[in-house]
């Protein structure tokens, strides 16, 4: 849909505003516009921490509304909470526990049954560095442009474009697209 996006950030702009000022409706309706969106994001970086950390970024997006400026969209913006909390909370883990064997791995469990082909992609994820993961997740996942992933993940464009190529010719590779396994 051309021209609803900048449409749709006007509102999320409107809305934020609303929410400095301490208007708990304006700010119920940015959550339910982006925690889909989010959730299903940090579900692929994070696993079954997903639903914490979304609920934090969004706390943390109440508690600092008058940080946003609107430059790029409210989604990127708290996307962008939500995978700095989750690169927090994977460095607070790795010190706590000393990088334990087997513990460094994302939890790749679900209490819903997947489809194969889900599983398959979440194989291929899994296997990926978490900075990959996410690159791809945002870029092919969620449609986010690279500029916009890349703002996301505070990383350079060029980083994350480096990012997506390694990710993709990692997951051809195994998945069997690659030429040597």
């Amino acid at each position: 849909m051309p021209g609803s996006a900048p449409l749709r950030d006007e509102e999320d702009w409107a809305l934020n505003q609303r929410v400095v000022g301490g208007d708990r409706a304006a700010f119920q309706l940015l959550v339910l516009r982006h925690e889909g969106r989010l959730r299903a994001f940090l579900a692929r970086a994070a696993g079954s921490d997903a639903d914490d950390l979304a609920q934090e970024a969004f706390v943390r997006a109440w508690q600092r509304a008058s940080d946003f400026r609107g430059q790029g969209s409210y989604a990127a913006w708290v996307m962008g909470i939500g995978w700095r909390l989750f690169l927090d909370q994977r460095r607070t883990a790795r010190r706590r526990e000393g990088l334990a064997a087997g513990e460094a791995h994302v939890d790749a469990t679900d209490p819903h049954p997947a489809s194969d082909a889900a599983i398959d992609a979440d194989r291929l994820l899994a296997a990926l560095s978490v900075q990959e993961r996410a690159a791809l997740t945002l870029c092919f996942g969620h449609g986010w442009s690279h500029g916009e992933a890349a703002g996301i993940m505070g990383v350079p464009l060029g980083t994350l474009k480096s990012l997506v190529l390694r990710g993709r010719a990692k997951a051809q590779k195994m998945s069997g697209g690659g030429t040597d396994a």
